[in-house]
């Protein structure tokens, strides 16, 4: 070896000993192919996201509703444009009436009601703490205000 070399060869050694040791791995990707059944994640389906059963009942209902707004609109201009002589107003109260009985039907249903029984069997020693919460919330940047 010749003297350069030699020198090269000491301060690759210097410096591969003055060197920290690399850090092990802090993760793992497993390569492996997926199967095509079995106990595999959920994955979301193309169509309507995933979501709670009271939040696919509101959806529907508020599909319906536009839905079922735009079908009566659609006929009265149909009744209006086709008789060249309706009066806005007339058709209005004919075609907005049967939807105001029907809501003011099922306010007046949801009021008639009774209030459910609660029947609470208790085995032991028991502390009932019955408390009613006002809560009030105003502003731009809500402010919450409990009172009890």
């Amino acid at each position: 070896m010749t003297e350069q070399e030699a020198e090269r060869e000491a301060r690759r050694l210097l410096y591969d000993a003055y060197q920290p040791a690399p850090a092990p791995p802090t993760g793992y990707r497993d390569e492996t192919p997926v199967p095509a059944y079995g106990d595999t994640a959920p994955v979301a389906q193309p169509g309507r996201a995933p979501m709670s059963q009271g939040a696919t009942d509101a959806s529907m209902l508020m599909l319906t509703g536009g839905a079922t707004t735009t079908m009566v609109g659609g006929t009265a201009a149909v009744v209006m444009y086709v008789s060249q002589f309706a009066n806005p107003a007339v058709c209005a109260v004919v075609f907005g009436a049967p939807a105001a009985l029907v809501l003011a039907l099922a306010r007046l249903a949801r009021r008639a009601r009774p209030a459910p029984d609660i029947h609470q069997h208790y085995q032991g020693p028991v502390y009932q703490d019955q408390r009613n919460v006002h809560t009030t919330t105003r502003g731009v940047w809500a402010k919450t205000t409990n009172q009890q």
